[in-house]
């Protein structure tokens, strides 16, 4: 089981102390993100939390998902990999 979690659902006014502090209690937190838009700096209604073991990742999966934060209900689970590639393209371009 990894140590990130993946917090969706979140209130666009839910601010990444906010996340930090509803996760604490499970166990040390060692990163807790809400990830916002490049262009606009609004939150994007999810997140990220890291703990420093799996067994206080597994209990803030198994007590937070479906609860409510900020007047909403969030969904906890095991945060994927980023899978690589993306972007590039390349070429194509009109040639005579």
């Amino acid at each position: 089981m990894g140590k990130r979690l993946f917090i969706g659902g979140l209130a666009w006014a839910t601010t990444t102390e906010d996340l930090q502090e509803a996760f604490t209690p499970f166990g040390e937190v060692v990163d807790a993100k809400v990830v916002s838009d490049r262009e606009t700096g609004r939150s994007r209604g999810f997140g990220f939390v890291t703990f420093s073991t799996d067994e206080a990742a597994t209990a803030a999966r198994d007590s937070m998902d479906g609860a409510s934060l900020g007047g909403r209900t969030i969904r906890v689970d095991l945060a994927r990999e980023r899978q690589g590639g993306g972007g590039g393209g390349g070429g194509g371009g009109y040639r005579r």
